[in-house]
């Protein structure tokens, strides 16, 4: 595949991407790949995020990593509160992914807004009194995915249809409602929470084996992650 030939750029300590938006994301290893630059979250390159070139700014070395969580980076917010709410960060940075682009100040034609797109009166029944304060609405998003997880007994499928277009229409339709809009985000979110499980994979299998995975099941890898994340940290 043509994004294989991209640059790569090994990074031996913790870098910022600082972003247009004036966001910035905590990375160890970061790679060039075509029109996106793939930020490694963890020195094994166990999480990523993908984030299109023209979006980024510059880099810096992050000097102050026990910074407070009004100026931490995506990276520590994210796995700050997937650890609360026992869920995988790869999953809560898929969600930010399709949500905002980590854009903390975004805001949709509905009026959704920040990293996780809170709706007004779901920030409110969240205790989120300003949804573009970074670290407040990945705290909100992260609990109120987990609660959808909940309802639905940790069905991620229902959860994303649920957290997009409601729970309200995930009941009437007893499933992912029939709008092209959340179809297209609940397979965007799965097939990015499957890369990144793929390229784990990749990473922690022995050299000396053979390296190409067969593609992953979309429902039920999603579906079998989380849960076992969730039920095992319930515990």
């Amino acid at each position: 595949m043509i994004w294989l030939l991209g640059i790569t750029s090994h990074l031996f300590a913790a870098d910022l991407a600082i972003l247009r938006n004036g966001f910035s994301i905590r990375h160890e290893r970061r790679e060039v790949r075509g029109s996106v630059t793939r930020l490694y979250l963890s020195a094994d390159k166990s999480g990523y995020v993908d984030v299109p070139n023209s979006e980024i700014e510059r880099f810096e070395r992050d000097l102050s990593p026990a910074a407070n969580s009004g100026s931490r980076g995506v990276t520590d917010l994210v796995n700050t509160a997937s650890s609360r709410y026992h869920l995988d960060p790869d999953l809560v940075n898929s969600v930010i992914h399709a949500e905002s682009g980590f854009d903390p100040k975004a805001v949709s034609s509905k009026g959704a807004q920040g990293l996780m797109q809170l709706m007004p009166g779901t920030a409110s029944q969240l205790g989120v009194g300003n949804a573009f304060d970074p670290g407040a609405n990945v705290e909100g998003g992260t609990r109120y995915l987990r609660q959808l997880l909940q309802r639905y007994d940790f069905d991620l499928i229902k959860a994303l249809a649920a957290y997009n277009a409601g729970p309200q229409r995930v009941d009437q339709y007893h499933g992912v409602p029939p709008y092209y809009e959340t179809q297209a985000y609940v397979a965007r979110i799965v097939r990015d929470f499957n890369r990144k499980k793929l390229a784990e994979q990749k990473a922690t299998a022995p050299r000396h084996t053979v390296t190409k995975a067969a593609p992953l099941q979309s429902t039920s890898t999603a579906r079998a992650a989380i849960t076992q994340t969730t039920q095992q940290s319930a515990h």
